[in-house]
């Protein structure tokens, strides 16, 4: 018994975990990482101990995309209440795909009681999930896309038929999602074709971490892919949809010491009683071309505004200098 009073031994415990387990002190620098944090995330310890949580894309946050850390995130609550936390967020994986895990934060206490950090671990929610359209089929030949291992436009245009006749059928519901990786042949021709691929790899395993495991996910085109969604009703998609957009908005790859992304527009449609294969795509596409000319008026509209804003603030200056 007296060995396991030996530090080094409770931390070479606490470092062989299969779980993320991760220690911050009071100002939220990483202060221990083990060897399942390191799995989860791609992160080695030399590169996340001494740095913050705060300021590093490395940990949990509720919503895809958006900051890390606020004053709710389970370790700041951990050290402000004083109890141990539980929440369900996401990691962002070093190639930088976005995983979802669930987190539990607990106090560290120093001897007279004072709380001088917090541990965190997380554990992956689809750890390692197949989808359901990973089957025997996709070891034929022509099944499977090579660049991103996912089902191929040949293989999802045969799903989209056997689901739309049991539709038709049967009348289970279901809905597609249309994604385009704007201006990915300007991002091949610029940063090189295996720039593109890497880009390509992370939105699909984006993806399949996004979505459930009886949807199913491909490569519809060069710079698009297809979701079908079993079971999702016309009512539900705009809040898959929004999920999903949300989900792909931080995805990028570092290239060359920067970090490279693209925007990403989102058609969608729902299946009808008439519908064809012809018109449910016409649809779909139509709705995918509608979002793309929406992103691209907002871009320009904001690329605007602050065009005109620093015209204002230009001649604002010359105006008082000429005085």
């Amino acid at each position: 018994m007296s060995s396991f009073h030996d530090s080094d031994i409770c931390r070479s415990i606490l470092e062989s975990l299969p779980s993320g387990l991760c220690v911050v002190d009071m100002q939220k620098k990483i202060v221990f990482w083990s060897d399942g944090a390191e799995r989860i995330t791609g992160h080695l310890r030399h590169e996340v101990i001494g740095h913050s949580c705060v300021s590093e894309s490395l940990l949990h946050c509720d919503q895809p995309g958006c900051e890390f850390c606020k004053e709710d995130c389970p370790v700041a609550l951990a050290i402000k209440t004083s109890r141990s936390t539980e929440a369900i967020g996401f990691l962002h994986h070093k190639t930088g795909y976005e995983i979802p895990v669930r987190i539990r934060a607990v106090p560290v206490h120093n001897q007279r009681g004072s709380i001088i950090g917090a541990v965190e671990t997380f554990e992956e929610l689809q750890a390692t999930a197949a989808p359901l359209h990973r089957d025997d089929t996709l070891s034929l030949p022509g099944c499977i896309d090579l660049v991103t291992s996912v089902a191929s436009h040949a293989l999802m245009l045969s799903h989209l038929r056997r689901t739309l006749a049991t539709f038709v059928k049967v009348q289970v519901p279901f809905s597609v999602l249309c994604l385009r990786l704007e201006g990915l042949l300007h991002f091949r021709a610029s940063l090189g074709p295996e720039a593109a691929s890497s880009l390509l790899r992370v939105v699909a395993r984006s993806l399949e971490s996004t979505l459930w495991t009886s949807d199913v996910i491909g490569r519809w085109s060069e710079d698009q892919f297809l979701v079908i969604l079993i079971g999702c009703h016309a009512e539900a998609l705009p809040a898959v949809r929004e999920r999903v957009r949300r989900m792909l908005a931080g995805d990028g790859i570092e290239w060359w010491g920067e970090r490279r992304s693209l925007p990403i527009a989102v058609g969608d449609a729902s299946a009808q009683p008439d519908d064809t294969l012809e018109s449910l795509i016409e649809r779909m596409q139509k709705s995918l071309e509608t979002a793309s000319a929406w992103r691209t008026q907002a871009a320009s509209a904001s690329s605007g505004s602050a065009s005109n804003g620093s015209s204002s603030n230009s001649s604002s200056s010359k105006g008082t200098s000429g005085s």
